[in-house]
């Protein structure tokens, strides 16, 4: 591992500054891929920042009344551990609360973030299927970015540099449901499938499967005409452009996605 300079912050305003100062700095979250990649040279940062002193990206709240559409808010330093449970998510969209509980081990959720996962965007995250699947929004110290526009690519999202993110706002779905067919050693998504009904209209977000989440539309399509597990059968998915590797072929992993979503939207019917 390289020499850094690490500075521990007790505000988003400082650790802006912190990052700012430094040659090539980086943000510090629970560091469960970050620390492992600078062990092994994949990532020198010459200052890590860390984010586990500020207080106002911790926690969960729900909107207030009289403000609108009701809405989980979660802040980026919350681990999974947290979200999987809370009693507001577990109450108010159980499937977000059982895949926080479903990514990796006990030690993983522990340290584990909402905001890390997000802005790392690893293409086998589950975060990003449950962000993407229930039209979530993600706040930053500068603006707020749709699920839609924040995606970009592999390890790519809207983030400019320096950007922090400080929470996720989640609309409250009529139903939703996660799915996911992990890899067995790292318990990452081979292929993962978050559906949702609710204010957002009807999503189904795809993680594992591509070089980044996406929404499977053809599959929001029959399920926006009826809202039935039947309505995923004879949805063809292409494998073109899908992931393939050891573990599975795009063609399976193309296969998987109408499997997982059907799965998926028989546990709310």
């Amino acid at each position: 591992m390289n020499n850094f300079d690490f500075h521990s912050p007790a505000s988003v305003a400082d650790a802006i500054k912190a990052l700012g100062a430094g040659d090539d700095g980086r943000y510090l979250a629970g560091g469960q891929s970050l620390l492992p990649a600078m062990k092994t040279g994949l990532s020198m940062p010459t200052d890590l920042v860390g984010l586990d002193k500020i207080a106002q990206i911790k926690g969960i709240c729900t909107s207030a009344p009289g403000a609108g559409k009701p809405a989980l808010h979660i802040g980026a330093m919350t681990t999974h551990a947290s979200v999987a449970a809370n009693a507001d998510v577990i109450r108010l969209i159980p499937a977000l609360a059982m895949l926080a509980d479903g990514i990796g081990d006990s030690a993983v959720r522990a340290r584990g973030t909402l905001g890390g996962s997000l802005g790392l965007n690893d293409p086998a995250a589950c975060y990003p299927a449950g962000v993407l699947g229930l039209g979530a929004s993600i706040t930053t110290d500068r603006r707020t970015i749709a699920a839609d526009d924040f995606f970009k690519g592999l390890y790519e999202t809207a983030l400019e540099p320096g950007e922090l993110i400080t929470e996720v706002i989640f609309p409250i779905p009529e139903k939703a449901a996660w799915m996911k067919f992990k890899q067995p050693a790292s318990r990452f998504s081979m292929v993962g499938v978050f559906v949702s009904k609710g204010p957002a209209g009807v999503r189904v977000a795809v993680t594992g499967a591509g070089h980044f989440a996406f929404r499977a539309t053809a599959l929001e399509a029959a399920l926006e005409k009826q809202w039935s597990p039947s309505s995923c059968d004879g949805v063809a998915i292409s494998p073109a452009g899908l992931n393939s590797d050891i573990h599975a072929s795009a063609a399976y992993r193309a296969h998987l996605i109408t499997v997982l979503a059907k799965r998926a939207v028989a546990q709310t019917v």
